[in-house]
């Protein structure tokens, strides 16, 4: 998809794919630490409409430890972005942070183990959808 992302178009709600995201994450054992409504931010700070837009921050604790372990500045590449958009046609986007494109940038091979797992277990999710 991009350089940085992947995911796909579903053919659901944007309510139901948030809801349906949420759960297959937690099958992954992410939780979700950060739920970020960005149409409703665009809408109060600039008076500007635009179709819903969330940012989720999905992280898996026992993961996240073993990169802060490997790596204590890596929590400025973390968490694991998910973004769950409409677009103007009303089709939903369901899209994924790369973590193999965002922590190569450590340039350490442990943490390039750590990101190929993340991305394997958002490749489920994304299946599952």
């Amino acid at each position: 998809m991009t350089k940085y992302g992947f995911g796909k178009t579903v053919d659901m709600s944007f309510e139901d794919a948030i809801a349906q995201v949420t759960q297959a994450l937690q099958v992954e054992g992410f939780g979700i630490l950060a739920d970020i409504d960005v149409a409703g931010a665009m809408k109060k700070k600039l008076n500007q409409d635009m179709p819903p837009y969330r940012i989720l921050g999905a992280c898996n604790p026992p993961l996240a430890h073993r990169a802060l372990e490997n790596e204590p500045s890596i929590g400025l590449l973390l968490p694991c972005n998910v973004v769950v958009r409409q677009d103007e046609a009303a089709t939903v986007h369901v899209e994924f942070m790369d973590p193999n494109a965002v922590l190569e940038l450590v340039n350490k091979p442990e943490i390039s183990q750590l990101a190929s797992e993340v991305r394997q277990k958002l490749e489920r999710v994304l299946q599952s959808l």
